[in-house]
C-alpha cells in the first residue's frame, strides 16, 4: 500500500500528504484549502526554500533570480509559461539571490539566472542563462530522465 508523497503548500507552508490514489492537480491543502497546484511558481526565502528541500516528495525546479537582472526579468515569464506544464510533476519556486543569500552562497550560484533541478534534496541539474518556456520544459525533462 502506498502511502502517497509529501507536498509542501505554495500558500500557507504546510506539509501535506498527497494519497496515491488521487489526482495531484486537484489537491487542496488540509490547512489552508487552497490548491497545492496553482500552476504558478512560487517565491520562497531562504526558509520556505529549507522547508520545501526537507519535505517536497517531488522534484524542485527552482530559479535562482534578482530583481535588478535583465535576463532574470525576461526569463520570468517563460519560467511562468512553464510551470503551467511542469506542474504536478514537478514544483517550480523562485528564488531571490539578493534577499537569500546563504542559499546562494551554499549552493555555489555564481550567475544569474540559474536553473537547479532539484530531488531527493539533492542537485540533480544546473544550467546559467535565460531560456524560453519550451525549453525550461524540455531541460527539465531531459534532466529528471537521467535522475535515478
Amino acid at each position: 500500500m502506498s502511502t502517497g508523497q509529501q507536498i509542501v503548500c505554495g500558500h500557507c507552508g504546510k506539509i501535506n500528504r498527497l494519497p496515491a490514489d488521487r489526482r495531484p492537480a486537484a489537491a487542496r491543502c488540509g490547512s489552508c484549502h487552497q490548491p497545492i497546484f496553482s500552476g504558478h511558481p512560487i517565491e520562497v526565502d531562504e526558509a520556505g526554500f529549507g522547508r520545501h528541500m526537507a519535505h517536497s516528495d517531488i522534484p524542485l525546479l527552482v530559479d535562482v533570480w534578482a530583481p535588478w537582472c535583465g535576463p532574470c526579468r525576461a526569463m520570468a515569464p517563460m519560467f511562468e509559461r512553464a510551470a503551467m506544464e511542469l506542474e504536478p510533476r514537478v514544483r517550480l519556486l523562485k528564488l531571490n539571490a539578493d534577499t537569500a543569500p546563504a542559499v546562494s552562497s551554499r549552493l555555489g550560484i555564481s550567475g544569474i539566472p540559474t536553473l537547479l533541478l532539484m530531488q531527493g534534496g539533492r542537485e540533480v541539474s544546473r544550467t546559467s542563462g535565460a531560456m524560453d518556456a519550451q525549453n525550461i520544459v524540455a531541460w527539465t525533462m531531459a534532466g529528471l530522465a537521467k535522475s535515478p
